[in-house]
């Protein structure tokens, strides 16, 4: 029996021209995915970036059929679907402000893992870089950390493969769906990453990987860590990428130095030169940035409020605040679950209260924060 909650979810991702920002604004303003399918044609026009073509296409339901037949293939293949709604949707995704709405899971990953590190690198490695990552993946042992890349050639797939070796948890981030496997022979570490880790992609399944889905799968690897290490990239590329989008997160970004002059090197330099990234030699570099102590977990942020006196509702919106602040209202609604009306009413309360403060442009704030 499938849950019509999750399909109604997943069939607004099949309406032509509607993305994740256009499905918050939808699920924003009607209060649930299963609302703007019963939503009238003169209320949709009214939310901001829905015309006539795409209002037309919400009411026809056609979206549906596809949804539920994705559904079953993923359900199939032995995978899962994971809607930023969902309680066990990554909490560092959550935080980015272009996540994706949607994702794609195999295997049998630990999203929450105290300390996640991403290693991200060219795809022409050398033996230099090669034993750069074999290095740092065994002082991570002690850590425990998660270890996420990209599946491409090079220091990515030495990456999983050592994380592999040295039974840490590792995920492969995909600019494919998740039936493709790309590059093909990258296969049997996918298998074996599925043990303690698995793959992810917000890609339909059939998606080929393109190179248009590749930056947008480097947001999510982004996201996904704590901090990035680049080890050998070129003055251009997907490792570049990563570390700019990193860095725009306010992730801390690391970069292993190399030769002066070798292609492989130039990229890792100039993040260092540039400040954009911290020079990394060993586990300690990153240990005292990170403020890590191999004896134990990372360092969880404390709450700057109690939450003892506030309704449910309430401590949803403090917790969000306290993850993002200042936030927009519509982003608020969309992260609660609740409708802007009702959020709205609740922002005004806790605005009475003293603990909210409202600011231009439908942003709200915790004050003494």
């Amino acid at each position: 029996m499938i849950d019509q909650t999750r399909l109604c979810l997943l069939a607004l991702h099949f309406i032509p021209g509607v993305g994740d920002y256009l499905i918050r604004q939808l699920i924003s303003y009607c209060g649930s995915a299963e609302q703007v399918f019963n939503t009238p044609k003169g209320k949709l026009l009214k939310i901001p970036g829905i015309g006539e073509v795409t209002a037309k296409a919400i009411l026809t339901h056609q979206a549906f059929g596809s949804a539920e037949t994705e559904l079953l293939k993923v359900e199939k293949m032995g995978a899962r679907i994971l809607f930023y709604l969902d309680k066990e949707y990554p909490s560092r995704l959550k935080q980015i402000p272009d996540a994706p709405s949607l994702l794609y899971i195999k295997g049998n990953i630990d999203f929450e893992n105290p300390k996640s590190i991403g290693i991200v690198g060219t795809r022409q490695s050398t033996h230099y870089g090669k034993e750069c990552v074999e290095q740092l993946i065994a002082e991570l042992v002690p850590h425990q950390a998660m270890v996420v890349s990209g599946l491409a050639y090079g220091i990515d797939i030495q990456a999983h493969k050592q994380a592999v070796k040295q039974g840490l948890s590792t995920i492969g981030v995909m600019g494919s769906g998740l039936d493709i496997i790309y590059p093909a022979n990258h296969r049997e570490t996918v298998q074996d990453m599925n043990v303690n880790g698995g793959i992810v992609t917000e890609n339909k399944l059939g998606t080929k990987p393109d190179a248009h889905n590749f930056p947008m799968r480097n947001r999510i690897i982004a996201g996904l860590i704590d901090a990035l290490v680049v080890v050998e990239a070129a003055e251009k590329g997907g490792a570049l990428i990563t570390a700019e989008i990193a860095n725009s997160y306010h992730k801390d970004v690391f970069a292993f130095p190399g030769n002066v002059g070798k292609t492989h090197s130039e990229g890792c330099n100039a993040l260092i030169k540039s400040n954009k990234a911290h020079l990394i030699t060993s586990i300690k570099d990153l240990e005292y940035i990170m403020n890590w102590d191999a004896s134990g977990p990372a360092p969880q942020k404390k709450e700057a409020f109690s939450l003892e006196g506030f309704d449910p509702d309430e401590q949803i919106i403090v917790r969000l605040l306290l993850e993002k602040n200042p936030s927009v209202i519509d982003e608020l609604s969309w992260k609660s679950n609740l409708s802007v009306s009702q959020l709205a009413s609740l922002l005004l309360t806790l605005e009475f209260k003293g603990i909210v403060q409202s600011l231009p442009g439908k942003l709200y704030r915790l004050k003494n924060t």
